[in-house]
């Protein structure tokens, strides 16, 4: 079964990595992008690194993509879509399809609470790695955070400048 999964995983990040080089779309490559990711985190989790599948999901696949599709936004114009929208039907299905996933979700998190382990924190776990980064390394840590709202602040100005 582990296989199994394992497989399924790895032709999804191929697919989307494949689907990222070939399309011509930028938005369609940031998306596929995410799927990409997604399926990075995905596997990291059949590797038993829960951590990491958290961090890839937190970090690459929410904020660095959300960044990206911002910057494509900004700095690509698109064309405007005229016409009806071709998915009309289709978008009654999605708030059932999402109610029944919301519902799976809740059903595995109350079926997982067990007691909570007692005794003194993991060396490599989330609440060292935690009290690492905000002790021991938060001047690096803040650094990166003015560095990060540079570029976004210098993304700004040079859309501004070409409109």
């Amino acid at each position: 079964m582990e296989l199994a999964a394992f497989t399924l995983i790895a032709l999804i990040a191929l697919g989307s990595a494949l689907g990222l080089i070939l399309k011509r779309n930028a938005i369609h490559g940031a998306l596929f992008l995410v799927v990409n990711l997604g399926s990075v985190a995905a596997l990291y989790l059949t590797l038993g690194a829960e951590f990491l599948a958290a961090a890839q999901v937190i970090v690459y696949a929410g904020a660095i993509m959300v960044l990206f599709v911002f910057a494509i936004m900004v700095l690509i114009p698109g064309k405007e879509e005229t016409g009806p929208d071709p998915r009309r039907p289709l978008r009654w299905v999605a708030l059932p399809a999402g109610a029944l996933l919301l519902a799976q979700v809740l059903v595995i998190l109350v079926g997982t609470r067990g007691p909570t382990p007692v005794g003194s924190p993991a060396p490599g776990g989330v609440e060292a790695i935690g009290r690492l980064l905000f002790t021991d390394y938060l001047f690096p840590f803040e650094l990166t955070s003015v560095l990060l709202l540079a570029a976004m602040v210098g993304v700004l100005l040079l859309a501004r400048r070409r409109t």
